[in-house]
């Protein structure tokens, strides 16, 4: 069958999924106070004052500071894995920029690795960044129904303390523990044994790393996180053991992204427009896997005149699953910012690549787990603001006026995700912080730096490697792209 039609066949399954995820999602976080056993919980052991709606700046202020406390946190496990439990391989320490890139990156979403999880941090510090990959999506998740209620014309945010444990105690860790289960039984290790140590058909001795990978792989695909157990990501055997759990990981990483369009609809009363929305994301989305699956299925361009049989490009592809399956996970770790990889994207051909940078440089084709939306909506905003302005009419927006002060904040948050990107790329790729850190000359090394300061400013995590990007340099200039974007 046509690759781009099996592409469509399983886009049509995930937004098939979404609509009753999104019914779950609604009932967990817009359920009354004390209408379940976790706020009566959560009122015994913080008061009820914690779990009290008001205005945005409370909910931004308890929001900030909640992940202020978690990086302060996880520096400390981070910087000290070599002295705490749950150390059964021996890690040593970890370099100070490593950590902060690690610990921004796993706060703020990006998972963001520069670094190989099984030979640099104990199962602890794993532990550790699978418990960030939890709140950060949650986080997501909170800020945009708040920019929900908002929208629905509510002046009660609602409470941060309250919708980020409804969503991680019952939404995100019952939807994991599902696909979990699902990985462990096709043969996904889940473990907190040392690594194995085996002996080959050729009676050499090979050491085998494992770990609690079923857990990890859950929240990290569902979660948009991406940050991987294992260096290679989704690429290792113990990540994708077969056609099953790659097709659950796939499914994973947009059903959360498209149920928050169906959620909004539902918070604002129009279902009609967030079925609009939809179906915009979604030619977006169609639009950028047929350039994916076109560039990267067509025969290779520089072999045509060779006396050579034609095949697609199979170079850094898994190919138990077909050469579809990496520029359809591609598109969809890019466009939802996900930024886990189920093939090496240095290896996609020139054409397959735009996909990957449109969805970075957009970051709304659904998005990440709640940012998505709020990234499409200043699109929206801006949209309807210069149409307005087009017809002599004040621009409004769900009955409400977009002045001079709405288009200055999203102008400002508009602009900065591409400066923050060109401006460090310029910076890198002119000077020996960059082009010193590059594996391939020319046009390629510059792609190369591009990349992973679009990955950064996107939150998306994934990288086009070939790059030596370990230094203390990109450890910190990346960790500051990903704070600011």
């Amino acid at each position: 069958m046509n690759p781009f039609i099996l592409s469509l066949a399983f886009l049509g399954i995930v937004l098939a999924v979404s609509w009753p995820l999104s019914r779950w999602l609604l009932r967990v976080v817009e359920t009354p106070l004390n209408n379940n056993r976790t706020d009566r919980l959560l009122t015994m052991l913080l008061g009820k004052s914690a779990l009290t709606g008001g205005a945005w700046k409370r909910y931004f202020l308890h929001l900030a500071s909640f992940n202020a406390i978690l990086f302060a946190f996880a520096w400390v496990i981070l910087s000290n894995q070599q002295h705490l439990p749950l150390n059964t391989d021996a890690q040593g320490p970890v370099a100070t920029s490593l950590v902060f890139n690690t610990t921004v990156s796993f706060v703020t979403n990006t998972n963001l690795q520069h670094y190989s999880g099984e030979s640099t941090y104990s199962y602890l510090s794993q532990l550790l960044l699978m418990f960030l990959q939890f709140t950060s999506s949650a986080t997501g998740l909170a800020a945009f129904f708040a920019l929900s209620r908002g929208l629905a014309g509510k002046k009660d945010m609602g409470s941060f303390t309250r919708d980020l444990a409804r969503i991680i105690l019952l939404f995100l860790i019952p939807l994991s523990a599902v696909f979990a289960g699902i990985y462990i039984l096709t043969s996904i290790p889940m473990t907190l044994q040392g690594a194995a140590t085996v002996t080959t058909l050729e009676g050499a001795t090979q050491t085998i790393a494992r770990g609690p990978v079923a857990a990890f792989l859950a929240i990290k695909q569902l979660g948009t996180n991406g940050g991987g157990f294992f260096g290679p990501n989704s690429t290792h055997p113990f990540e994708g053991a077969g056609i099953v759990s790659n097709f659950i990981s796939l499914l994973a990483i947009p059903i959360i992204p498209m149920a928050c369009v169906w959620v909004f609809g539902s918070i604002v009363s129009r279902p009609r427009h967030a079925f609009v929305i939809a179906c915009v994301m979604s030619a977006f989305l169609i639009l950028k896997i047929g350039i994916a699956t076109t560039g990267e299925t067509a025969p290779t361009a520089a072999f045509a005149h060779l006396p050579i049989a034609e095949s697609p490009n199979l170079e850094g592809k898994e190919l138990r699953f077909g050469a579809t399956t990496g520029p359809l996970w591609s598109v969809l770790t890019t466009c939802t910012s996900n930024g886990s990889v189920a093939a090496m994207h240095n290896s996609l051909n020139p054409l397959t690549l735009l996909a990957p940078f449109s969805g970075m440089w957009l970051n709304a084709t659904f998005g990440g787990v709640g940012v998505g939306f709020i990234n499409f909506f200043l699109f929206m905003l801006i949209a309807i603001f210069i149409a307005g302005l087009m017809v002599g009419r004040t621009p409004e927006y769900l009955g409400k006026k977009i002045e001079a002060r709405e288009m200055a904040l999203a102008a400002a948050a508009f602009i900065l995700h591409p400066l923050l990107i060109l401006g460090c790329t310029a910076l890198f790729a002119a000077t020996t912080l960059g082009s010193g850190t590059i594996a391939n000359a020319g046009p390629r090394g510059f792609s190369e730096i591009l990349y992973e300061f679009s990955s950064s400013a996107a939150n998306n995590g994934s990288g086009l490697e070939g790059l030596s990007d370990g230094t203390t340099a990109w450890n910190i200039a990346t960790g500051i792209v990903m704070l600011l974007g």
